[in-house]
């Protein structure tokens, strides 16, 4: 046994249990309202049920936030020696030795059994699109913690990967297919991320180790996680520029895909880059200055970044209300949309001959 292992018979605390779990980052599991977000006036409109679409959507994120959960206990069992050398992590339950490991593998195996579980709840349909998607997600998450978190690239896509596939998680509970731009817009967003995340933790350990000689610019953030070995804070830099910049030129696009509404002589969907870039742009200074060493911090932590994600909801709801009001709106949306929509038949019988569908 470890000695930082509490002695057999020991009571654990509930609260060490909760804080396992990780609730914070449940706020990832947003990605999988994307689908549901931008398809839902489609789906009112050929007929689909507000209070059965929400109830699916949500139902979804919180499959997917309790098998993030156990993904997080598995890779903190794996990671649990290099959590001990971060100033921040080495509290976590496992590595501080409050949670033995013994129960920390009994506890994500009952986190995953509870997300599948709660797919009982979705139409039959939906219910294995999504769980293969649950699956896949959690696949991609034990691949990631037994290697590829090891190798430069294949590390950062891993993590995009994951929050791709609670999209198309999303997607699947309410029988929409994502096209193109959902992908292209998720995937950059998330590769953007995932870049973050690895110049934030090269910036709160660099800022840990003021003081200490500094291994080649490196010292504790390669000895907490040897990739960043591969990576040099300019790579890093160039990086999560690229991505951010590459999320915005590919929302850009599709805003400008959008049949122009005839309201105040432009695109009204353009306003949502205003807040979009000031978010994206918000978290590159905090992640550059070490204020946080996840993106997804922000979220709950950085209050002008709140404002912006609201701002930017607010103004594409709004947006589509206006848009749902003017004459001639109500025909078959542009091809170039966001999502896809597809009945549960035609998801199930894969027919050749095309089907009919609306886009966003």
């Amino acid at each position: 046994m470890n000695d930082l292992e509490p002695a057999i018979g020991t009571r654990i605390p509930a609260a060490a249990l909760i804080r396992l779990a990780r609730p914070a980052q449940w706020s990832k599991s947003a990605f999988c309202l994307l689908g549901p977000f931008y398809g839902l006036r489609d789906l009112l409109r050929t007929g689909g049920d507000a209070m059965a679409i929400a109830q699916a959507a949500i139902v979804t994120a919180v499959a997917f936030a309790l098998a993030s959960s156990a993904c997080y206990v598995i890779n903190d069992i794996v990671d649990r020696e290099a959590d001990r050398l971060h100033p921040r992590k080495r509290t976590r339950p496992i590595a501080s030795g409050q949670v033995p490991v013994k129960i920390a593998m009994v506890y994500a195996a009952a986190l995953t059994a509870g997300g599948l579980a709660s797919l009982v709840l979705l139409p039959e349909p939906m219910r294995w699109w999504t769980a293969l998607a649950l699956i896949a997600h959690v696949a991609n998450v034990l691949l990631y913690s037994a290697w590829l978190k090891h190798v430069a690239i294949a590390d950062v896509m891993s993590l995009a990967l994951g929050f791709v596939l609670r999209m198309m998680g999303g997607c699947a509970a309410i029988g929409i297919e994502p096209t193109v731009w959902l992908l292209n817009v998720t995937f950059f967003l998330s590769m953007f991320l995932a870049f973050g995340k690895r110049l934030g933790e090269r910036r709160v350990l660099l800022a840990a180790q003021v003081g200490k000689p500094l291994a080649g610019g490196e010292g504790l953030a390669v000895a907490h996680r040897k990739v960043q070995k591969a990576y040099s804070d300019a790579f890093l830099q160039m990086a999560v520029v690229v991505t951010g910049v590459m999320t915005l030129g590919t929302y850009a696009l599709y805003v400008q895909s959008r049949p122009e509404a005839p309201v105040l002589g432009f695109n009204l969907l353009w306003l949502t880059i205003l807040p979009a870039t000031f978010g994206l742009f918000r978290a590159i200074t905090a992640l550059d200055s070490g204020l946080f060493d996840d993106p997804t911090e922000l979220a709950w932590k950085d209050r002008a970044f709140q404002l912006a994600g609201a701002l930017f909801v607010a103004l594409t709801l709004g947006v589509a209300i206006v848009e749902d009001k003017l004459p001639g709106r109500h025909t078959d949306p542009s091809p170039n949309g966001v999502a896809a929509i597809a009945t549960p038949e035609q998801i199930l019988s894969a027919r050749p001959e095309p089907t009919d569908r609306s886009s966003i």
